[in-house]
């Protein structure tokens, strides 16, 4: 049986790639699906990937997700700090959940330093650019291990 792993994107990591290439580099969304699947696949994960400009299209992946996927990882985008609805469909979430950010929202404007789903992660990876979506792959794969 496979395991299966959720990757979210949140609002506006559709346009990576092009937004702000000097925060989140020239990578697109694809780069980082595929990326994050070969990762995935290294370590016997299968990866389901989706993007939404629409926090409810993210919480109703977070809801299929429960029963069916083993674990999550999800880069809320903007949402990461204001959106709790996203906060209450991960606690509802039985497996291991990542945050992950391409940049680090410690080092940049004082609004984005507060995360409403750190909370109900099990973990947060940030700064690392691409390399976070790796690091996120093995964490799952050790917690599922």
């Amino acid at each position: 049986m496979t395991t299966l792993v959720l990757l979210l994107h949140g609002p506006n990591l559709n346009l990576l790639g092009d937004r702000e290439p000097e925060i989140y580099g020239t990578d697109t969304l694809d780069d980082y699906v595929s990326y994050t699947t070969v990762a995935a696949e290294q370590h016997g994960l299968t990866l389901e990937a989706h993007q939404s400009n629409h926090e409810g299209d993210l919480i109703e992946h977070i809801h299929r997700a429960r029963g069916r996927c083993a674990a999550i990882i999800i880069n809320p985008g903007a949402f990461t700090h204001y959106a709790w609805a996203i906060h209450d469909a991960l606690a509802a979430f039985d497996g291991p959940v990542v945050e992950v950010h391409i940049s680090n929202p410690n080092a940049r404007e004082p609004w984005r330093h507060t995360s409403v789903v750190a909370p109900v992660s099990t973990g947060s990876i940030m700064g690392f650019g691409k390399q976070g979506y790796d690091l996120a792959v093995r964490a799952i794969a050790a917690r599922l291990g």
